[in-house]
């Protein structure tokens, strides 16, 4: 596959606040301590349109939002992918709930939002943004799948393409226990065909029938890395904060692996 850039990084995920909060801890410079991530409210959003959200939705929204930063304005430009393992489990919780009950009182709301396209929808409707769009489930593979679509379809369509990777554990039984997951996280890149003066790191996919995944050097880290679906990304998190050249292997679908290979652009 040809080689393709990342042109900007952005994440949320417990006490991983922000792309430039959290690069101290990435690169190994500063302890990582776990913290509830803040109440986020994409500014994207009318304030309406945010109370109609759920926290799924308001998280894929601000990494795609923090990822594109002073561009917004030009974020009809961006193709995008959108990734969760799930969906919003705490919607599909609450229509089960509901359907159990007399009358079957499935809120309006909770049954629009319960697509798994409803962030890429949200986010099409709010940034204006009219090209293609993909919304990709494959569990605990969902981040190397999104991934590997973005960057085909950079690749090949030659076009940017906002990539946001999200999940959000539900607490609620019996969902808590079929899918268990250690906390929040979401990731968004800018993935672009050709090289810039932002450009972050270069990278070129391939699949391949075995291998090792990479995994994350800091312990507390790695309890986020297996804890989360979307938190898969962290090794390749690490490598674009450190500016270095690596290859990362993550697990794919079909007991495959994505070996990503990753060299640093001067900055």
């Amino acid at each position: 596959m040809k080689q393709v850039y990342v042109e900007s990084v952005s994440l949320q995920g417990p006490g991983l606040d922000g792309w430039k909060m959290s690069l101290p801890i990435l690169t190994g410079k500063a302890s990582y301590k776990y913290e509830d991530i803040p109440k986020l409210s994409p500014s994207l959003l009318p304030a309406n349109e945010r109370r109609r959200t759920t926290s799924l939705i308001k998280i894929a929204l601000q990494v795609a939002q923090d990822a594109l930063a002073d561009k917004m304005q030009d974020s009809n430009n961006y193709a995008t992918v959108f990734a969760a393992s799930d969906g919003d489990i705490e919607i599909i919780h609450r229509i089960c709930t509901a359907l159990m009950q007399p009358g079957k009182p499935v809120s309006p709301t909770h049954f629009h939002n319960s697509v798994h396209n409803a962030p890429a929808g949200y986010w099409a409707i709010a940034a204006n943004a009219q090209l293609a769009s993909t919304s990709i489930s494959a569990a605990d593979f969902s981040f190397a799948a999104g991934l590997l679509e973005a960057v085909t379809f950079a690749s090949c369509e030659q076009q940017p393409v906002l990539f946001v990777a999200y999940d959000v554990p539900v607490l609620m039984e019996p969902l808590a226990s079929a899918r268990p997951m250690y906390s929040a996280f979401a990731t968004a890149m800018v993935i672009s065909p050709t090289k810039t003066t932002d450009s972050v790191a270069a990278l070129k996919c391939s699949l391949k029938q075995s291998g090792v995944q990479t995994v994350s050097e800091n312990k507390e880290l790695e309890k986020l890395r297996i804890g989360n679906p979307a938190a898969r990304s962290l090794p390749l998190l690490e490598t674009f904060s450190c500016n270095t050249d690596a290859t990362i292997q993550l697990p794919a679908p079909h007991e495959t692996i994505l070996s990503v290979e990753v060299s640093a652009c001067p900055r």
